[in-house]
């Protein structure tokens, strides 16, 4: 509803120029290409160092490792796990929002499951603890604060662990830096002790732009301490997983081992696989030794299994038992909890994808391929080996689908985990990868509803970061073909050769390409699929379409789709649709999805996300209703109170009572002076146009303003046509008048565009907005919508996310931008009921892009947004 107080500059759309558009897809896609690329260096490189083991040699020392050595390392394992929730529970007392620490141990240990085994922690682990943290109460603000802390206590205690090791402990002549050694240790001691003597200055610290708050010193030495555990206690679970030989003492260990780990982290390469493993050999001087390389590498693979694979599988364990007994309780599951679960599948799924290629790239036991021998045509082995690794790469596909919810995705991932775990054992007895694919679907047997969307798999966007993580998957498969089998030869006939014996270097390279071409196709199939979305005003035709779903909605506001200054997008059979224009990177969609059918609104939300990130913008819904509040949390997105929207009950409105005399009597007068409304059916608005015109560039001439656009309507002769017209008369001259929006059910009338003459008698618009209520009252209409008020309704308590507090602040004390207390008073003394209104935005740090993009979006341009 236009408020005739506030002047715009007129403004157009802004779109992000060629060359703009190339430097966002080029900071899309640097850090993803640049993992892939030190991943294949760090391969090729291990590949050097580890070009006289084999993998029979690994092998044997996993299966030499003692049952003592195994248990110690899962103790130590779990007793790092225990410290690594440390970082959580002391970060939320830093904060000040203390949880459960049962729920928060749980939670942490679930997500660093993941994120060790995954490496990934943005694909799984982040968006676990972010809806954990965000279901329970804790703003965004709050959320980067304790992210911010647990980060910072990570790299704190790595740090301090290495320059005091370093200081103590001398570095292998050969390793990279040993030359520098007690240079890097001071730097590396420096940082985590100007921390905590920094704790002891009790007012901000200015970092170039940014103002730190510094914690307390308690606080600080506790970050230190935790960090500095959790990584001792990493590096002692290897140690005691390490050949005897290679015993120069723990100290000697650890510095090799917190460089590697340095290493790994530095080359942003998932779980710093193959730059960990380079580092640790060259440490060790193993480059072109095999007796000590085999050893190495073996407790290297022995230190995966214990800290990253079981950790993984009681984290599986853990959601399998909550799951089995809300099944038992007949009850859903916690809504914490349930928000996890398509993320958990997710990241469980592309794991058992990576388990099907890793195994048909190395060699079966010889003891189970003599069984098969016996009792299976050499035919069945071969198809089996070649099919269990194309299901593997389909499921490092479907993982994606799975964390978006697609019901095809559901039905695919259970079908192909069964018949993954029936090739398994087809191609070499495989039982241990069996178990782990059909618990896996027994697990996700249960939780189809959480698998609700019908939309197809072709259409679902894969981030850089997925298609990362498939090329990271594959890549390693590649290496350990190579590695598994760098004793063959290799020649044309390879490819041809099948053999029970001597046929798995062929087997192994036949099933690679399979997958290959397999993840290809999807590739290619999703590259040639329609783009929906594009940026064309909407079609006469497509207007008309819409036509029913807006007078069929239960918000009158869907009317200002017929403006047509907005890009309509539909859903499924053409159920519904959103509307939504475009500002920079933002692609604001006006409310919620518009029609009566729930799951084609739902699905809606959905595709407008994908489309979206397809076009590397920014989704946003604008001004949301709290009834489908839930549609946006599904997709990950944040929700910010922006106002509320008054809404008067017809049933109960009257002129009556004492806190309506002075309305009362302002509407008596102007009767009294021969106002009266008329109400005007669409049909018949065109004959009346230029002398609305005519009304309409008096009003703006008088507020010295300009049209304003997407939220509010525009004076604009064929959007008028679509819509009834109340006029307000004083004899035969025409004083004012006003589009309505009419819902075809009588839940809701409002109206849009509301100008008036400016000789007329004051009050006019309080006759208008009565007299209109009066009659939407008689003709049987529940509610009449005033619209919103601006930042009405935020709280500036000191607990009060942030948003909320400069909100509040700006709604006391911006009435030299906006009219925002004035609005709202003069909207209440109609006593309608507040109704709060949001607006959903995605996560990270482009929130002031986004708000900015907003703002000149609805005032036509950034320099409408400060002028009055």
């Amino acid at each position: 509803m236009e408020q005739p107080t506030v002047e715009q500059e007129p403004g157009t759309d802004e779109v992000l120029s060629p060359p703009s558009q190339r430097l966002v897809l080029l900071r899309r896609i640097a850090g993803p290409l640049l993992s892939l690329g030190l991943l294949c260096l760090a391969l090729w490189a291990l590949h050097l160092l580890a070009r006289d083991v084999t993998y029979h040699e690994i092998r044997h020392y996993l299966e030499s490792v003692s049952r003592e050595r195994l248990l110690l390392a899962i103790v130590l394992t779990m007793l790092g796990f225990g410290v690594m929730s440390f970082y959580d529970r002391f970060g939320l007392a830093a904060i000040g929002k203390p949880l459960p620490w049962r729920r928060v141990t749980l939670v942490s240990f679930i997500s660093y499951a993941f994120s060790n085994a995954v490496g990934m922690s943005f694909l799984v682990s982040g968006s676990i603890r972010y809806r954990f943290y965000l279901q329970n109460r804790l703003s965004t603000t709050e959320i980067a604060k304790l992210v911010l802390y647990c980060t910072l206590s990570f790299w704190l205690g790595l740090l301090a662990l290495t320059g005091v090791t370093l200081l103590v402990v001398p570095l292998p002549t050969g390793m990279p830096m040993s030359d520098w050694r007690v240079t890097l240790a001071i730097v590396l001691t420096a940082i985590p002790a100007a921390w905590i003597l920094g704790s002891f200055v009790r007012r901000p610290v200015h970092v170039w732009r940014w103002q730190l708050q510094m914690p307390t010193p308690l606080a600080a030495m506790r970050q230190v301490a935790v960090g500095a555990a959790d990584w001792w206690l990493a590096a002692a679970v290897m140690y005691v997983l390490m050949p005897d030989r290679l015993n120069a003492g723990f100290g000697h260990f650890l510095a090799i081992f917190v460089i590697a780990q340095i290493a790994g982290l530095i080359s942003h390469v998932p779980g710093g696989l193959g730059v960990f493993e380079a580092v640790m050999l060259a440490g060790f001087g193993a480059t072109g030794n095999e007796a000590l390389a085999a050893p190495i590498l073996g407790s290297l693979a022995a230190f995966r299994i214990v800290y990253y694979l079981l950790p993984l599988a009681a984290a599986t364990a853990l959601v399998l038992q909550r799951e089995a007994r809300s099944l038992r309780r007949r009850s859903l599951w916690s809504p914490w909890f349930t928000s996890l679960l398509p993320s958990f599948f997710a990241g469980l799924t592309l794991v058992s994808g990576a388990v099907l290629l890793f195994s048909g790239a190395i060699k079966a036991l010889p003891a189970r391929m003599a069984i098969l021998r016996e009792v299976l045509p050499l035919s069945v082995l071969e198809v089996s080996h070649l099919l269990a690794s194309v299901i593997g790469m389909l499921l490092l596909i479907l993982a994606r689908g799975l964390q978006r919810r697609l019901d095809a995705a559901y039905w695919l991932t259970l079908i192909l985990l069964v018949a993954g775990a029936v090739f398994s054992l087809l191609k070499g007895i495989d039982y241990e990868e069996a178990i782990l694919l059909v618990l896996l679907a027994l697990a996700l047997a249960p939780a189809h509803k959480l698998f609700y969307r019908r939309a197809s798999l072709f259409n679902a966007h894969f981030s850089f970061g997925w298609i990362a993580a498939i090329l990271v998957v594959f890549g390693c498969a590649t290496w350990l073909v190579m590695f598994s089998y760098k004793h063959v030869e290799y020649n044309n006939s390879l490819w041809w050769e099948f053999s029970f014996h001597q046929g798995g270097a062929p087997r192994a390279l036949r099933a690679l390409v399979a997958a290959a071409v397999a993840g290809l196709l999807f590739a290619l199939a999703s590259l040639i699929r329609p783009q929906r979305m594009h940026d064309a005003a909407p079609s006469e035709a497509e207007l008309q379409r819409a036509l029913p779903l807006i007078r069929r909605y239960r918000s009158a506001q869907a009317h200002l789709a017929l403006m047509g200054d907005k890009h309509l997008l539909f859903g499924p059979a053409g159920k519904a649709f959103v509307m939504y224009d475009t500002e920079g990177r933002s692609w604001v969609a006006l409310g919620d999805p518009v029609g009566d059918d729930e799951d084609a609104r739902r699905e809606l939300v959905w595709t407008f996300l994908e489309q979206c990130e397809h076009a590397g913008g920014w989704p946003v819904f604008y001004q949301v209703s709290p009834v489908d509040l839930d549609m946006y949390l599904e997709v990950g997105m944040n929700l910010l109170k922006i106002g509320e929207e008054a809404r008067v009950p017809l049933a109960e409105f009257n002129l009556d009572g004492k806190s309506k005399k002075t309305l009362r009597g302002t509407i008596n007068k102007l009767g009294r002076e021969g106002l009266r409304l008329e109400i005007v059916p669409a049909g018949a608005v065109a004959p009346l146009l230029p002398r609305l015109k005519e009304i309409s560039d008096a009003w703006l001439a008088d507020k010295r303003a300009r049209e304003k656009r997407f939220s509010l309507g525009a004076f604009d002769e064929h959007y008028l046509e679509r819509t009834p017209m109340a006029l307000v008369w004083q004899g035969e001259q025409l004083l004012a008048f006003a589009n309505l929006f009419l819902t075809e059910t009588k839940e809701e009338a409002s109206l849009d565009l509301m100008r008036f003459a400016p000789e007329g008698p004051p009050g006019i618009m309080d006759f208008m907005f009565v007299e209109l209520m009066l009659w939407a009252q008689r003709e049987g209409y529940h509610w009449f919508n005033l619209g919103m008020a601006p930042l009405a309704g935020l709280t500036s308590r000191r607990m009060a996310p942030l948003w909320n507090r400069f909100g509040a602040l700006v709604f006391g004390r911006g009435e030299r931008f906006y009219n925002f207390r004035g609005l709202q008073r003069y909207k209440d003394k109609f006593d309608p009921e507040w109704e709060p209104r949001y607006m959903a935005v995605p996560g990270g740090i482009a929130l002031p892009m986004i708000l900015a993009n907003v703002a000149s979006l609805i005032s036509g341009g950034l320099t409408g947004v400060v002028r009055r």
